[in-house]
């Protein structure tokens, strides 16, 4: 039952010029899901890739309903997802709970009846799987499942190309940018400010008492917590915000052309999302976190110095009591 209320040739048109242009990865992404959500009668799209590892499909991009909710993460072979990246093949399912694949989350925000499921394939090997679902039984027919196809084949060699060079700078467990990427990336932005006479703020967080959840629960869901952090980091900063994850459970933003104003408004949206509900574990288990946040704003300084000052705002938001933002004044 074609159609999401776009033309669908043109849809595609505007996708494959959207991935000709030299945007980031997560631009890609977010262009297939939205391009899904446009043609095709659906609530909400998703596509997950691989990590690392390639045993676990994570949530790259979504579009539509509960984009706001934390996202699920499928293994392979585990639910409908994680079937069609196992056996390579698309898939069409008429009604979810009439389906034996089917994985319910109660948390994700929205109802899940009809879903297609189609592989995204670089190489011969299964790379993600793009998805499009709907509360309405029976929404989807054949064409659909074909057209979801065509859309995550016309996607594949910009996402793949921009996949492999992000390998080398991602942190596989969380996909954010790891400590590789940091100090160049500063050092762009600093310059970048100094260039045009924009402000620019960097905040370092850290999450309290991460060690807790290690010895209390493991190791694996040390990672779940992580994972959800980055997440809920995510749904509250800005698109050309960067998040990296410098090492353990510390991770830093960078704020291009942000004063200190809105740097702390970020971030108290930040610490706001990463308290305020509880974090599935696994096996019924839950915990919460919070996380302590300090900021700096550029003042001329070299990024190195940037960042010590940003590190002394964290270290007074950790001896204050935690669960915190403060900000570095001069």
């Amino acid at each position: 039952m074609l159609g999401g209320g776009q033309d669908a040739l043109h849809v595609l048109l505007d996708l494959t010029r959207r991935l000709a242009e030299p945007i980031e990865l997560e631009a890609q992404l977010q262009a297939t899901t939205d391009a899904a959500l446009a043609i095709l009668p659906g609530d909400h799209a998703s596509l997950r890739l691989f990590d690392e590892g390639k045993s676990e499909l994570l949530s790259s991009a979504r579009s539509g309903t509960g984009v706001t909710q934390p996202p699920a993460t499928f293994r392979r072979g585990q639910g409908v997802v994680g079937a069609v990246a196992e056996s390579g093949r698309s898939t069409l399912v008429p009604d979810a709970l009439e389906d034996p694949r089917f994985v319910a989350y109660p948390t994700q925000g929205f109802e899940v009846r009809a879903v297609i499921a189609v592989p995204l394939v670089a190489g011969g090997e299964v790379i993600g799987v793009l998805s499009v679902s709907s509360a309405r039984t029976g929404a989807f027919g054949p064409e659909d499942r074909d057209l979801a196809q065509l859309i995550a084949n016309c996607a594949v060699p910009a996402i793949e190309k921009s996949r492999l060079g992000r390998l080398a700078i991602t942190d596989w467990l969380t996909r954010a940018y790891n400590h590789r990427y940091l100090a160049p990336r500063l050092e762009e932005e600093v310059e970048r400010a100094r260039r045009h006479a924009e402000p620019l703020s960097l905040a370092l967080l850290d999450l309290d008492h991460f060690k807790r959840v290690n010895d209390a629960h493991g190791h694996d869901a040390g990672d779940a917590v992580l994972r959800a952090f980055v997440d809920r980091v995510r749904a509250e900063v800005r698109r050309h915000d960067v998040v990296v994850r410098r090492g353990g459970e510390e991770f830093v933003l960078i704020m291009p052309e942000t004063g200190a104003a809105d740097a702390f408004l970020v971030a108290e949206r930040v610490r706001a999302r990463v308290s305020g509900g509880p974090i599935a574990l696994g096996e019924g288990r839950e915990t919460t976190i919070t996380v302590s946040i300090g900021i700096a704003t550029w003042r001329g300084e070299r990024a190195q110095a940037l960042e010590q000052r940003a590190d002394a705002a964290l270290y007074r938001a950790k001896g204050e009591g935690r669960d915190r933002v403060i900000v570095d004044l001069g």
